[in-house]
């Protein structure tokens, strides 16, 4: 019961009181300083801290992939898919993943493009939601709560689904793909990638958000992308932000993260361009597949203003009349 309640207040709260929409004129500052332009949805800390504070809670246990904790987040996540009005991409939102031995789901869901045209060309928007489990204690602690790793991601993407299921504003179609079992070696996304490829998906872009909870340390942009040389999508990205917003940083290159999170197998599937936005930097925070990785170490206005700087580049990059995305 409790948990049932805590999922009911946290729905009506986030459909109340979280997104802020202009009448007319330009959007005010907000709560967490920030503006939009007119007609915008505007994102703030509170709103990133209502989907937090449930998929980061104890109760969920780490969210382990075939767990009771992570059945309990894909619950979560249905609702707010259904609460927007987003529709199942397959019968349902919950998609069985295939080369995983316990039951397990990747959470799929779809909004329709706009324009007749170009309605049949697909952008994913996707991040993990599963993280390590229970550990062996430390300082009394025994749960990874994976508050940045990879809550954080999940909550962007789901305020993302929030926007565009309210603006309508995507010409393209969007899918928002939650995996699972990205901990266990990208299965979760490998088993949708290759499922789509064999229905012959017509994917434009994978975009993919991966510990976008604290922000970088000394930088002149506030995020990065996976495979920074290897497409035009940062320049794209900061063209559509209209602001210095991605940058390159020499050590995802260095440790090879592109290969290492849920772009990857759509990259190797459709090489089309599949890219991961991050600001986890290696200086600032220690807390990667630790106890420690909890609610109390996140940032959540600026998770706001990364959320909410990539509403204007996703929807021009779903609306351009051409795909403008390339690999080199």
């Amino acid at each position: 019961m409790k948990h049932a309640f805590v999922f009911l207040a946290l729905l009506f709260l986030t459909a109340c009181g979280s997104l802020k929409k202009t009448q007319s004129g330009n959007t005010p500052a907000g709560p967490d300083g920030l503006k939009g332009n007119l007609g915008s949805t505007i994102v703030d800390s509170t709103s990133v801290l209502e989907i937090m504070n449930f998929l980061a809670s104890d109760d969920l246990k780490g969210r382990d992939s075939g767990s009771e904790g992570i059945e309990k987040a894909a619950e979560f996540i249905e609702g707010i898919f259904v609460q927007n009005r987003l529709m199942p991409y397959f019968e349902t939102f919950k998609d069985t993943i295939a080369n995983f031995q316990k039951p397990a789901y990747n959470i799929v869901g779809v909004l329709k493009g706009t324009d007749k045209k170009l309605q049949n060309e697909y952008i994913i928007i996707g991040a993990h939601y599963d993280h390590i489990g229970i550990l062996t204690a430390e300082n009394g602690d025994t749960i990874a709560n994976g508050a940045n790793d990879n809550a954080s991601g999940t909550t962007t993407v789901l305020e993302l689904a929030r926007h565009f299921g309210a603006s309508k504003s995507n010409k393209r179609s969007l899918i928002f793909a939650l995996f699972s079992a990205e901990e266990k070696g990208l299965l979760g996304s490998n088993h949708l990638a290759k499922k789509l490829k064999e229905e012959n998906l017509n994917l434009y872009l994978m975009l993919n958000f991966e510990m976008i909870g604290v922000p970088m340390v000394d930088k002149d942009y506030m995020i990065y992308v996976t495979g920074y040389d290897k497409s035009n999508l940062a320049e794209e990205t900061n063209k559509y932000a209209n602001k210095n917003l991605v940058g390159f940083l020499p050590k995802a290159k260095e440790f090879g993260l592109f290969q290492r999170s849920d772009n990857y197998p759509f990259h190797n599937e459709f090489n089309i361009p599949s890219q991961t936005y991050c600001t986890f930097d290696f200086t600032n925070f220690n807390f990667y597949h630790k106890v420690g990785d909890e609610l109390d170490q996140m940032d959540f206005k600026h998770m706001a203003r990364v959320i909410n700087d990539m509403i204007p580049v996703l929807e021009g990059l779903s609306n351009s009349p051409e795909k403008e995305i390339k690999y080199y």
